[in-house]
């Protein structure tokens, strides 16, 4: 089975540095196979018969061996990434892929309630799992992120659209 691996809270700035080839050598030595890293900020696409849950915990458990900090993994299987691409909920409106993200959780969402209307132009589309958002006025400046605060225990990472398709497009080429 084909997986992507997201990695959270790598590589921003000077901290918490993890490069990629050594994440590529971690994952080969847990017995992964076909292991390919996408940009320096911790995506990772790889092949292993194991589970999921089985793969999330050998994963965080060698980042934090080998880089020497617990590093939160979530995982989708290569169908789960075409599902996330094919719903392309506000594909309609996203005009720039930098800034059309996609959220993804460990778990299924618990998603704050909010009134989409108080935040246009932005756009959110709330999924099981995922969090579509589209900030045409950039990530710095968005209300509409800022009103989906991390939740204690929740684990989740944001790719941009151009992520999102070029990790699905590594999944296809395994």
């Amino acid at each position: 089975m084909i997986h992507v691996g997201l990695l959270r809270g790598i590589n921003l700035a000077s901290k918490r540095r993890v490069a990629m080839a050594d994440l590529r050598a971690w994952l080969t030595e847990l017995g992964y196979e076909d292991v390919r890293t996408l940009l320096q900020s911790g995506n990772v696409v790889f092949r292993t018969s194991k589970r999921p849950s089985t793969v999330r915990k050998e994963m965080e458990a060698a980042l934090a061996k080998g880089a020497g900090f617990h590093v939160d993994c979530v995982l989708r299987t290569a169908a789960e990434l075409r599902a996330v691409v094919d719903a392309n909920p506000l594909g309609d409106v996203a005009t720039d892929p930098s800034r059309y993200l996609v959220s993804f959780l460990d778990g299924p969402g618990k998603w704050p309630e909010v009134d989409p209307a108080e935040f246009e132009p932005e756009r959110v589309h709330l999924a099981k799992r995922e969090a579509y958002f589209w900030v045409p006025g950039g990530i710095q400046k968005s209300k509409l992120l800022a009103a989906f605060p991390a939740r204690k225990g929740e684990v989740a990472t944001v790719r941009n659209w151009n992520t999102v398709t070029k990790l699905l497009a590594m999944t296809e080429q395994l």
